[in-house]
């Protein structure tokens, strides 16, 4: 699954530190979902596009139909 994390948070300047700390997972898992290496779960996907401003999940995880 590929994700826009990293983009929104350089647009927000947050650290990895800070999202991971907002939404009560390790630097590593976000590490990990920025490079695509793990699927979050439904409230994990929903807490990050709530600390990265995103309207919908959609704006964020880009979910590949294949």
């Amino acid at each position: 699954m590929q994700t826009r994390i990293n983009q929104l948070r350089k647009e927000l300047k947050i650290t990895q530190e800070e999202l991971a700390d907002k939404v009560d997972v390790t630097r590593q898992t976000i590490i990990s979902l920025e490079q695509g290496k793990y699927n979050p779960s439904l409230l994990l996907a929903h807490k990050i596009s709530k600390a990265l401003q995103a309207k919908k999940i959609e704006d964020v995880f880009l979910i590949d139909d294949n």
